[in-house]
């Protein structure tokens, strides 16, 4: 019936748990790992720096196209496909050729795959279950990604340090394989059959309401101090690691990302059943707290390893704030058709955030050391934990809890898995 979704069948949800995980899988291989293969291939800070943030240009640029694309698309299944194509090619440009031009190339290919691919994965985990039970899927999600993650972490790391550093690249394209095999297996038959509508391209009328919304400011507002606090953090360990451990900086990065995603792993279905019961805003105050907690660790922790410790409380900040955004997201557009359209709105500011914070964080480690460039990215997440104690306002629909049935009146947005 128009308006209302039904379960989706074990086929469906089992398929997106093998997305998100090898998805996961192959992203790990990005971010930190490029910093390390960088360094060590005698690249200075300051052009890893730059590519870098080239790569999250990229994907700032690529929001709000791949929002109107995965609106339009009839199939957000065959447009993650080519996105994941572009991801694989995108590490085998790394591992083959580490030179200034094709590593360029590649970090954009990457920002553009990623941009497409989250809110691809939302629209499909919306789909499938709807807006009343998403918060648990998403939580679901997140385990699952974050199983991925640790993972790949692990034998990248163990591969990085003992057999070659482009092996974390190579691996990296290797896993899109699975990730589009899981993809094309999603089972569309107990999809919700939502009500057909004409398909349309950016929707201005639609994105200019979304940015007068308060609850939508404030957020977004929010996420750019969020990432502009975190994005930095572990590449700058990152670099901090290489020059103290040497050899084995690939596999202690390995660690700082494996230990997070333990914590997501236990804790992201947790969260998603929270936001569901308790509010959007309660989670969010979780995962503030707890990118303050590690911020001031990262600066204070002296040596290689006890990096690990801080790193793995930003397990809390990933699996809070994944499960808040889409679902937040999905609070402002309920009954609207603008899902895509405000996850695209919301990582713009998302990427202005974790750009600055590259930029900020290496210009701050080269004139005042790394322990100041730590302290100052926790200054700036004190800052947005004010923003959502005093200004976040709660977006959980009142009757959340009692079951709400999620429009199918967006179908034609989410269109096929």
């Amino acid at each position: 019936m128009p308006g209302r979704t039904r379960p989706s069948g074990r086929g469906g949800q089992r398929a997106l748990d093998l997305l998100n995980f090898f998805l996961a899988d192959a992203q790990t291989g990005f971010g930190p790992f490029v910093s390390v293969y960088l360094t060590a291939r005698k690249w200075t800070q300051i052009d890893i720096g730059f590519v870098l943030t080239l790569g999250t240009i990229t994907s700032l640029v690529s929001q709000l196209p791949a929002g109107a694309l995965i609106d339009a698309a009839r199939s957000k299944r065959l447009v993650a496909g080519f996105a994941l194509i572009a991801l694989a090619l995108s590490a085998l440009l790394l591992a083959l050729l580490p030179h200034e031009l094709p590593v360029m190339v590649a970090q954009m290919l990457h920002g553009i795959a990623s941009c497409i691919l989250t809110p691809a994965l939302a629209a499909i985990s919306l789909r499938l279950v709807g807006h009343a039970a998403l918060g648990e899927r998403l939580g679901r999600n997140a385990r699952f990604s974050s199983i991925g993650n640790g993972v790949a972490a692990a034998v990248m790391g163990a591969g990085g340090a003992w057999l070659a550093p482009r092996f974390v690249f190579l691996l990296t394209a290797g896993l899109c394989v699975p990730a589009l095999i899981a993809l094309w297996s999603i089972d569309q038959g107990h999809a919700p059959t939502p009500r057909v509508a004409p398909r349309r391209g950016i929707d201005w009328t639609g994105l200019k309401r979304l940015v007068q919304d308060r609850r939508l400011a404030i957020f977004g507002l929010s996420v750019m101090l969020f990432h502009l606090s975190n994005a930095a953090m572990l590449p700058l360990a990152g670099s901090a690691v290489t020059m103290r451990a040497g050899h084995y900086a690939s596999l202690i990065i390995a660690a700082c990302i494996v230990a997070p995603q333990v914590i997501v792993a236990m804790f992201s279905p947790w969260a998603g059943r929270l936001a569901s019961t308790a509010g959007r805003r309660r989670i969010l105050l979780i995962g503030w707290g707890a990118l303050l907690v590690r911020d001031v660790l990262f600066a204070v922790m002296p040596g290689a390893w006890p990096l690990v410790i801080p790193q793995a409380i930003s397990g809390i900040c990933g699996a809070t704030l994944g499960v808040a955004l889409p679902l937040i997201a999905s609070d402002i557009t309920m009954g609207t058709g603008h899902f895509n359209l405000c996850l695209a709105t919301l990582s713009l500011p998302m990427y202005v955030g974790a750009a600055l914070s590259m930029t900020l964080a290496g210009a701050v480690a080269a004139s005042a050391g790394m322990p100041v460039a730590f302290l100052v990215l926790g200054a700036v997440g004190a800052v947005g934990a004010l923003v959502v104690w005093l200004w976040m306002p709660e977006t959980r629909p009142p009757d959340a809890d009692q079951g709400a049935v999620a429009l199918v009146d967006d179908g034609p947005h989410y269109g096929g898995p």
